[in-house]
């Protein structure tokens, strides 16, 4: 008959228990197991969502989420595998993101590569990181373009769902636009793919229009102006969501900075109020 052992389980033999590893790697391995990187309100912080203060008040609010979870105060992320994102709006936290606005002139094609060779918008940028427009301009249209390698954000900026707004002066043919006309662009007219949505649109001059849409059809304000007897004579994007400079010559372009990248996200498909900062 077997004796019991000091464990008092009934058993001869020792060698069916497996030691306890130290305390020390007990707390290794506890601290390898929670998320690694930078905390959470210096993420938000540093991508100008606001001050720490703020971006801790956001993350009390349960307005952050990590991968789709709630985050809570105190938590870490990989800037190169979490998603992190405010009221639904990712923050773009993987490093090596930029974003150029372009005011495009006259002449240049929306697109990396032209097989007519003539000049691209992605020729007017920094080679590295390569980039890519967000959206489309005529390359007789000029004005204010987006190119960015942030896909997720690209994706909601041309998205017809998110209704990102896109403004625009138009110089067209004929002198000054009847009030019926004007009313006929706002309540929307027929094209030849459908009608179009309502849009913004007034006359600060005669013979000039201001356009504000937020579809993203073809040549649509070009059509548009057709469709009530004014063909346009040159057209010029001055808005995209939030996004306006008045002070950007055609041909420059620019870094945004993290204000307005923070607006233009809100803009592209907050599901709430806007952030305070």
């Amino acid at each position: 008959m077997s004796r019991p052992n000091a464990a008092g389980n009934g058993r001869g033999d020792r060698g069916d228990r497996v030691p306890e590893p130290p305390l020390w790697e007990q707390w290794a391995a506890a601290s390898a197991a929670l998320p690694q990187g930078e905390r959470l309100q210096k993420v938000l912080a540093t991508r100008g969502w606001g001050s720490r203060r703020v971006c801790e008040e956001l993350i009390a609010a349960g307005r952050v989420t990590v991968d789709g979870e709630v985050a809570v105060l105190g938590r870490r992320v990989d800037p190169d595998v979490d998603r992190v994102e405010v009221d639904g709006v990712p923050i773009g936290t993987k490093p090596g993101l930029v974003y150029y606005l372009l005011n495009k002139p006259t002449g240049v094609v929306t697109t990396a590569h032209d097989p007519q060779g003539r000049p691209t918008v992605v020729q007017m940028v920094p080679d590295e990181p390569r980039v890519y427009p967000v959206g489309r301009l005529d390359v007789t249209t000029e004005g204010l373009l987006l190119l960015t390698n942030d896909g997720d954000l690209a994706q909601r900026l041309t998205h017809p769902s998110h209704g990102v707004e896109k403004e625009y002066l138009a110089e067209v043919a004929g002198g000054r636009v009847s009030d019926g006309r004007i009313r006929a662009l706002r309540e929307g007219v027929e094209l030849e793919d459908g009608m179009t949505a309502p849009a913004q649109v007034s006359q600060p001059d005669p013979g000039v229009l201001r356009i504000t849409i937020h579809e993203g059809r073809n040549r649509q304000v070009r059509r548009m102006c057709e469709a009530i007897g004014h063909p346009v004579e040159r057209l010029v994007r001055v808005r995209i969501g939030t996004l306006q400079d008045r002070t950007l010559k055609p041909g420059e372009w620019r870094e945004l900075d993290q204000q307005e990248l923070k607006a233009l996200i809100e803009s592209a498909g907050a599901r709430s109020a806007p952030v305070d900062s």
